[in-house]
């Protein structure tokens, strides 16, 4: 029985935790500790995620390197290499392109981006060890080209590629100290706290993978003399795995965007980390980096909370080993769909570990992403508990919220009346009836977006909405009968209207919360559309997952974020509206 590399990190994922476990214990009975619960199972999901997502990446990663391999290979020599000679030359070879990827990667700024979620953690032990990025993918096979020249096979690759990441486990430890002749020769633990300091002796030191040899050849040598402060320089401060892996890319691009010269637009991007345009600099200051004043993040976390918060990270653990474990038998699309609802839920556990989200909030989450899983996948019968417990967990989540009166029943109708759409198109021949529960959903929504602001505060986005509509309609109106002419003339109009009311409160209040529900007004549209064209005019691929993904994301956002304008707002937006634009004035 062969193995993809893959179930091979199953397999390996309870030795990872045993080992995890033994060294939180001898750390406690030492009276050191290096774990804390968030950063542990922040780094740990971020390997979960690097995983799952390099499922889909690896054909990408290996069909690159399997091409080169048979196109441009000066020596063509297999036995050889997968002779124990072969093989020993390989990972040597492999060692020393590691080498040099990893370097770059910390002096090249769009590298940087794709390699700097494994320093991140401000903790030093073997969960760091798993914190893995997702991109990295990307750029990294360009360094292995010598080796597909070389001739070496893809399956020698990829094993020896395997062998020397699985090495790397053991050294991300403090408790390890200097091993003698063992650290002059590999990446031991000593070496590799040198590595993931910030300490300006240590910054950019020790990248050697296996061997630490590399590092002396090549003067990026340094003995570990001192305590060693642990992170980035740009602190992620977030347990947000989705935005671990893209702040640096969005830093690049703001400063990017920023620059004046088209040449310094690009050099942000190929300058080491931490190089900006001086225009840049000049006008988007930033304070110098003092590691005596590096500050650890710790957002407080009631004990239930963090329970809970263990409790759904062991439920998506199982889920990524499942995942992976199947991962060769699952067809591109159903690839795409559970990575998709594993990432929902890994990312809602680190938002209520950072306080973001409330426990009713995350249940809503991975509700959704499980109704969409499944029904994408074609699991009717799971499909059909998740679709409506999302929207009753919805409504929960409002009521738990305590909003004004109106405004909270405005709010629970929508919901609730979304929850009879659903039922409805679940069931067969009800489209009309659901098609009416939605209906009266947005109208409920919009009224909901009335309050404490004018009708159509922004004659701009009425005017954009309305034209989307009309040109959906237009689309639309030849492959309608009579009756849903008349029907999906109307939902448009109204959707149209309630997208509108939601953006010009948002102009009107300009707080977070009332751009969250505009862009979830957005969202609508667009699931609504989707659905529409995939049942009337043209078949689209992963149709199904496109339309849920973008209701859930609608619903979520406004349940989430919908409130009743303050007071001082509402007496602004009257106050700065003409009486003419204000029907209700």
């Amino acid at each position: 029985m062969s193995l993809s590399p893959s179930q091979v990190i199953v397999l390996a994922t309870p030795v990872f935790l045993l080992l995890i476990g033994l060294e939180c214990a001898w750390g406690a009975l030492r009276g050191r500790n290096t774990y804390r619960l968030n950063d542990a199972i922040n780094s740990i999901s971020l390997g979960m995620l690097s995983e799952a997502s390099g499922v889909l990446l690896k054909l990408f990663r290996i069909g690159v390197y399997t091409a080169l391999a048979g196109s441009i290979a000066l020596w063509r020599n297999d036995a050889f290499w997968l002779s124990l000679p072969g093989w020993l030359l390989a990972l040597l070879f492999y060692d020393f392109c590691y080498y040099w990827q990893h370097r770059c990667a910390h002096r090249v700024a769009v590298l940087w981006a794709t390699h700097v979620v494994h320093h991140q953690s401000q903790d030093y032990n073997l969960s760091t060890a798993l914190r893995q990025p997702s991109t990295g993918s990307w750029f990294n096979w360009v360094f292995y080209v010598p080796m597909a020249l070389a001739g070496v096979p893809p399956l020698v690759f990829g094993t020896v590629a395997l062998i020397d990441l699985l090495y790397q486990f053991w050294v991300h430890t403090e408790h390890v100290g200097k091993l003698g002749w063992f650290d002059r020769w590999f990446c031991s633990p000593s070496n590799h706290r040198v590595h993931h300091a910030v300490n300006d002796e240590y910054l950019d030191r020790n990248y050697g993978g296996i061997l630490i040899v590399w590092d002396r050849l090549f003067g990026s040598f340094h003995e570990e003399e001192g305590r060693a402060v642990y992170g980035t320089r740009a602190p992620l401060d977030s347990w947000d795995p989705l935005w671990s892996n893209l702040e640096v890319y969005w830093a690049l691009a703001q400063d990017s965007w920023h620059a004046r010269s088209w040449g310094d637009k690009l050099r942000v991007w190929i300058e080491p980390p931490g190089w900006r345009p001086a225009d840049v600099v000049q006008r988007f200051p930033k304070a110098p980096f003092d590691v005596a004043q590096v500050q650890r993040f710790h957002p407080p976390v009631a004990p239930a909370v963090a329970a809970f918060a263990a409790a759904q990270f062991v439920l998506l653990l199982g889920g990524v080993v499942a995942f992976l474990w199947n991962a060769d038998d699952l067809a591109l699309p159903e690839l795409v769909v559970w990575l998709a609802a594993l990432g929902a839920g890994l990312w809602a556990v680190g938002a209520v570990l950072q306080g973001r989200l409330t426990v009713p909030q995350v249940l809503l989450v991975e509700a959704g992403a499980l109704a969409t899983a499944t029904a994408a996948a074609g699991l009717v019968g799971w499909h059909q508990v998740f679709k409506p417990l999302a929207m009753v967990l919805a409504i929960a989540c409002v009521l738990q919220r305590g909003l004004a009166p109106r405004f909270q029943a405005l709010l629970v109708a929508a919901l609730a009346f979304s929850l009879a759409g659903d039922v409805a198109l679940m069931l067969p021949n009800l489209f009309i009836p659901g098609l009416v529960g939605f209906l009266l959903a947005h109208l409920c929504y919009l009224a909901l977006f009335r309050q404490g602001v004018p009708w159509f505060p922004s004659g701009r986005a009425l005017a954009g909405t309305l034209a989307l509509g009309a040109c959906m309609y237009a689309f639309l109106f030849p492959h309608l009968g009579p009756v849903l002419k008349v029907a999906v003339a109307a939902y448009t109009c109204v959707i149209a209207l309630m997208a509108a009311q939601a953006i010009g409160r948002a102009t009107v209040l300009r707080d977070p919360g009332a751009v969250a529900v505009a862009i979830g007004a957005l969202f609508f549209m667009l699931s609504d559309s989707t659905l529409a064209v995939n049942k009337f005019a043209l078949a689209l691929p992963m149709a199904q997952f496109a339309v849920l993904v973008t209701y859930y994301v609608a619903q979520v956002l406004i349940a989430v974020n919908a409130t009743p304008a303050s007071g001082v707002a509402a007496r602004a937006s009257r106050e700065s509206t003409p009486a003419h634009a204000n029907p209700a004035a």
